[in-house]
């Protein structure tokens, strides 16, 4: 059974934040969730050997496994990104909020990225490389295909226009 898509992406309008296509939520949510369960698996194992639980691994590792998809869910629930004259902007948490903006000036090269699971959503990492060292890289993961060619195609004219000037 296929998926239902998301209606359909209307243009972008300059100084909305947009927030992540719905599509998203099953990769956000898996993202963390393997990073988290190890840990459990080998905590798991190391109270199955000492305490002769052999339950041990696997709750441990679901708890783990849980947790990040609860995680996952919280990120997805609170990314969202904008595209105004300035350049691009990424707003990411609820209670503690980090807003960070790429000044078009700044960019560089943009890159997309597609794993697997991303080409099966139709999703996109769109990541602007800026000049710098420090943090030299915004990623904004899970963007619709459709938008992230847009913000890439968008962000480059910029580039072009200012390599031009």
């Amino acid at each position: 059974m296929s998926e239902p898509q998301d209606a359909a992406v209307p243009a972008l309008a300059p100084g909305d934040w947009h927030p992540l296509p719905e599509r998203a939520r099953l990769p956000s949510m898996l993202t963390p969730m393997l990073p988290l369960a190890m840990p459990g698996l080998v905590g798991g194992f190391v109270l199955a050997g000492v305490f002769d639980l052999w339950f041990a691994p696997p709750v441990l590792a679901l708890i783990g496994a849980a947790i990040g998809a609860w995680i996952g869910l919280k990120h997805y629930r609170s990314t969202f990104w904008r595209l105004d004259e300035d350049g691009l902007a990424v707003r990411r948490g609820r209670m503690w909020q980090r807003e960070t903006r790429v000044p078009a000036t700044r960019v560089q090269h943009l890159d997309l990225k597609r794993g697997p699971l991303q080409r099966a959503r139709r999703l996109a990492t769109l990541v602007v490389h800026t000049a710098g060292t420090r943090h030299s890289a915004v990623t904004v993961p899970h963007l619709d295909v459709d938008d992230a060619e847009r913000l890439r195609d968008l962000l480059s004219r910029q580039i072009d226009a200012d390599d031009d000037a």
